[in-house]
């Protein structure tokens, strides 16, 4: 249709500066992988630079055509844009989130802000959004059908959402509070992942650290010689509140002090400290959403999700309260019992729950953490385990790319394979904690699969394994392994794109949608074919028992007052600081938080949440602001879908295609609410989660 109409021309003005640096072309390597050995620091700026001028020049030149607008002139136009700038910022934003140094951190610094007004100059330009209204609302426009459609209705709703329908003065006014709040984001991500790694705590003798592995107390003492003390030990702190080691420490005074170390790391009045930066953040987002016309930030953010207002993301959540409190009084009261029969006549602190949920676990259970992990080594449950599933289930195959570089030693690279053996995607795997990685674990797109731009997807993942020590493997706990699986959902949304258009293509949905293909695939990770298959122990080769299996099975609703608890917590703090008012949002962040927790009705004294407002990085960076619900939303989608599975047969190849089909490979072609539907022929379902999580009320 509109591919054969007239071009016209453009009014272009100067040219974008000429740049010849190492990303002015694609890689050579296959897929367009990156080429880490081509890149220095000096590099990113200039090419950084050049990709927003070369985009800014691309966006320009649409905007002035003469031509009459049209999908192709305009909206498919806008889709090849910027592929410079995705080349390198797609490899730069994963170098400073998981190998960052000062040079990084500094440049990323001096070009959020230019990002900020890039995005600012595409979506509060008059001349663009008259082009792209106008074949919003044109006859042609109206009777477009599928991918065609869904791009033209999210491009119009971005632009809204984003402000073109604002006056010139409300725009002046709405581009200097994005250029604040880009500079704010940045500078709270670098400062937290600088205090994580300042912060962990140092122990002065090895007695200190009883009831940890010796493994993990020679990795301590390593920690601590790599960082200037020699002879003593440190213990890295993870993301979240809860710290892994707090689960062995047999010394009280030593849990106290990693447990005040994690929870205080950037609430200190320190260099560190980033309630500043919070409240600042709050309220710029609450006086931007009431420049957009939103009641509140929460408001403005759910527009396009499947939970359309945090009212009802409120009200899913609160279900979830009363069976979930009565978990966590009987559990405490449980955990107290088991520490006054070890002697010890305490009052629980949040620092013991997780010691003697550990300890009940293993009397109740006859489970022992230290039983599990030499079964779990981390490269071969990739291999054998991860991977495996994704063979059985799509048809794919593996083969590792020894001959890729890697931006860290410790990496590895595979390449895709079909199941009809053509080349699907690259996939790099980077599982170990650093000092200069961020928290937590996540799916990057080095390339993002398009029909369009000819592109198929390079994917990573990365996680934040406990390296091993020298000379030691690299075990995994169980929590480990289930968070390997469920990166590894991300990463199959990634591979399984097939979408004309970038915008649309594989993990471009909305948040309460995109934690549904990863938390599905955590479900492989106990399949009895799965498990036996990659759950081998390290030394003897022997395949985990089927007794421990069971007993990990049976272990699988226990310690859900904190497991859940601490998740539905931050996310309905989350929900509640991005409900606030400018004025609201002035007030001290830690003193809001307590009474938003408070007012949970969750036992949020001996179970904080799994993430406190001064280091909340998923909302106060990674774009999760009023979105961390989604963990426990599409929670419940996978629980339901797998329910779907289990009554169609298990893990078969047939369903495998029908998954990949109605939902894995669709990206955001479809509403998110008719995508789950494709798959299970219902919409969503509460109550298989609320028996997975022994929340159900037979289980009570």
């Amino acid at each position: 249709m509109t591919a054969t109409a007239k071009t016209g021309t453009a009014k272009t003005g100067a040219a974008a500066p000429a740049y010849a640096g190492p990303f002015a072309k694609p890689s050579t390597l296959p897929l367009h992988a990156p080429d880490f050995t081509q890149y220095k620091d000096s590099d990113w700026q200039p090419a950084i630079e050049a990709g927003i001028a070369a985009k800014r020049a691309e966006i320009k030149a649409i905007a002035a055509n003469t031509a009459r607008p049209t999908f192709q002139n305009t909206i498919v136009a806008m889709e090849r844009a910027g592929t410079l700038y995705d080349r390198v910022y797609n490899v730069f934003s994963q170098l400073t989130s998981a190998n960052t140094s000062d040079a990084l951190d500094a440049i990323d610094t001096a070009v959020s802000p230019q990002i900020s007004a890039l995005n600012d100059d595409i979506y509060l330009d008059d001349a663009l959004f008259a082009r792209v209204k106008a074949v919003h609302d044109s006859a042609r426009g109206k009777a477009l059908t599928g991918e065609d459609a869904m791009l033209l209705a999210t491009t119009y709703d971005k632009f809204v959402h984003r402000g073109a329908l604002l006056s010139a003065e409300q725009k002046v006014e709405l581009k200097a509070m994005n250029l604040e709040i880009a500079k704010l984001e940045t500078a709270f991500s670098q400062k937290l992942t600088t205090a994580t790694a300042a912060k962990a705590p140092i122990f002065d003798t090895a007695a200190q650290l009883d009831g940890l592995s010796q493994a993990e107390i020679a990795a301590a003492a390593k920690l601590a010689a790599e960082k200037g003390h020699p002879g003593k030990f440190m213990l890295a702190l993870g993301n979240t509140t809860q710290q892994a080691a707090l689960t062995s420490l047999n010394n009280r005074a030593s849990r106290k002090i990693l447990w005040d170390a994690s929870v205080n790391r950037t609430s200190g009045g320190d260099e560190y400290d980033t309630t500043a930066m919070v409240t600042q953040m709050a309220t710029l987002r609450a006086k931007k959403a009431r420049l957009l016309g939103a009641p509140d930030f929460a408001t403005y953010q759910m527009y396009d999700r499947m939970v359309k207002t945090p009212g009802q993301a409120m009200e899913f959540m609160k279900g979830f309260v009363p069976a979930l409190r009565a978990t966590q009084d009987r559990e405490a009261a449980m955990l107290e019992a088991a520490a006054k029969a070890d002697g010890q006549a305490i009052k629980l602190e949040p620092w013991d729950w997780s010691y003697y949920a550990e300890k009940v676990r293993k009397a109740k259970y006859d489970l022992d953490e230290s039983q599990i992990k030499p079964y779990f080594e981390v490269w071969r449950t990739l291999e054998d385990g991860v991977f495996y599933a994704a063979n059985q289930t799509y048809g794919l195959t593996f083969k590792r790319r020894a001959d890729l570089p890697v931006y860290h030693p410790t990496m590895r690279a595979y390449e895709v394979f079909d199941a009809d053996g053509k080349s699907l995607a690259i996939f790099y795997y980077d599982p170990f904690a650093r000092s200069n990685k961020k928290g937590g674990a996540w799916m990057n797109n080095f390339v993002e699969q398009s029909y369009l731009l000819g592109e198929k997807p390079v994917v990573s993942n990365t996680l934040n394994i406990a390296p091993p020590a020298d000379g030691e493997p690299a075990l995994a706990s169980f929590d480990d392994v289930e968070t390997m699986f469920h990166e590894f959902g991300h990463a199959l949304h990634g591979f399984f794109a097939s979408q004309k258009y970038p915008s649309l293509s594989g993990t471009n949905t909305a948040r309460d949608f995109v934690e549904f293909p990863s938390q599905f695939n955590e479900n492989f990770a106990t399949i009895p074919a799965v498990l036996n298959h990659y759950a081998k122990h390290y030394q003897t080769g022997a395949t985990i028992p089927l007794d421990l299996i069971a007993k990990i099975e049976a272990a699988k609703t226990f310690n859900q007052g904190l497991g859940l608890g601490e998740t539905l917590s931050a996310a309905m703090l989350d929900i509640q600081w991005h409900q606030l008012s400018p004025e609201e949002a002035a007030q001290p962040p830690m003193a809001f938080e307590a009474k938003a927790l408070a007012a949970t009705g969750l036992n949020t004294d001996l179970i904080p949440p799994r993430y406190k407002t001064p280091y909340f990085r998923h909302i106060w960076d990674n774009g999760y602001a009023a979105g961390y619900y989604s963990y426990i939303w599409t929670e419940m989608l996978a629980h339901d879908g797998w329910d779907w599975v289990e009554k169609h047969g298990g893990m078969t190849r047939a369903n495998g295609d029908h998954i990949r089909k109605s939902f894995l490979g669709q990206g955001h072609t479809k509403d998110f609410a008719q995508l789950y539907r494709d798959f299970t022929g219902h919409d969503p379902k509460v109550e298989p989660m609320l028996e997975a999580r022994g929340l159900a009320p037979k289980a009570q």
